[in-house]
């Protein structure tokens, strides 16, 4: 008598039939099925052992079921998106979630190079300067209404222009008599240090630092003999040809403050009515 060759779970004899061998046990085929085999995602049925099978993160599915939600079509050989467990063509996909370029009404498609603004979103080579129609790309751009522009063309058209050096000011900038200058333009004629975000004056039309402004042009106090600038303590006494600090305005001998009282003039000295009294009784 013959060995028995039997289904290793229903005990069926397997002489001339097919059967699976899993770890060294065989299998019938629909026992094999029944165990083994994975559900299709899609119609809920065993996908047999001898079905073209297809998987996709950790779903299974039937050759014929692995179609795309929106219009039906055959994913098997076509490329795919996901989104939120549907599996849809890439035709759908962009049409249902992709960005369509304002340029030309047409999509964005998943994995291309995009560029978004404002909302908005182009093609690389449809987002191009308003100007010289060059692609922008990566570059700085300026937006002026519904227009973009590259920086050298904005800066051609619109930019205003440095009174000192003539040329654009993008960003920034000062103003000083009703013109514009670069910051690192408008410098003391004197010592050249930057006047942007400091006190300064000028002479005529040049513009000067305080402190080149009170060397070369400041009276000069009659009794410190420090410039008088018309900055900080700026208010000044003037007699004749001689100009005061209003805290150095005081009385050459008692230093009591002149300032708003009646003085009496000594030669070089100034002198309150009780000092010129006194000076007179002598």
């Amino acid at each position: 008598m013959s060995d028995r060759f039997d289904c290793g779970e229903c005990k069926e004899s397997l002489y001339g039939r097919k059967y699976i061998q899993v770890e060294d046990v065989p299998h019938c085929i629909p026992c094999y099925d029944r165990l083994y085999a994975n559900t299709c995602q899609e119609c809920k049925e065993l996908i047999a052992h001898n079905a073209r099978e297809l998987f996709y993160e950790d779903r299974h599915y039937h050759q014929h079921c692995f179609r795309c939600f929106r219009c039906d079509r055959s994913l098997a050989d076509e490329p795919f998106t996901s989104q939120e467990e549907a599996l849809l063509c890439n035709d759908c996909y962009c049409n249902e979630f992709s960005s369509k370029c304002v340029a030309c009404d047409r999509t964005v498609m998943p994995g291309s190079k995009k560029l978004e603004y404002g909302g908005s979103a182009w093609h690389e080579d449809c987002f191009v300067c308003h100007g010289c129609e060059k692609p922008i790309g990566a570059q700085s751009f300026i937006p002026d209404k519904d227009d973009y522009y590259c920086v050298p063309c904005y800066e051609g058209r619109f930019a205003p222009r440095c009174s000192h050096c003539k040329k654009a000011l993008a960003a920034g900038g000062v103003s000083y008599k009703d013109e514009t200058w670069h910051k690192e333009c408008l410098v003391c004629t004197g010592c050249k240090s930057p006047l942007a975000g400091q006190p300064f004056t000028s002479q005529g039309d040049t513009p000067y630092c305080v402190k080149c402004f009170s060397n070369l042009y400041a009276h000069k106090c009659a009794t410190c003999n420090s410039p008088i600038t018309g900055f900080g303590e700026g208010k000044y006494i003037s007699f004749q040809d001689r100009q005061w600090h209003q805290p150095c305005f005081k009385c050459s001998h008692c230093s009591v403050s002149l300032v708003g009282s009646g003085f009496f003039p000594d030669r070089d000295q100034i002198l309150c009515g009780d000092c010129n009294n006194d000076q007179e009784d002598q």
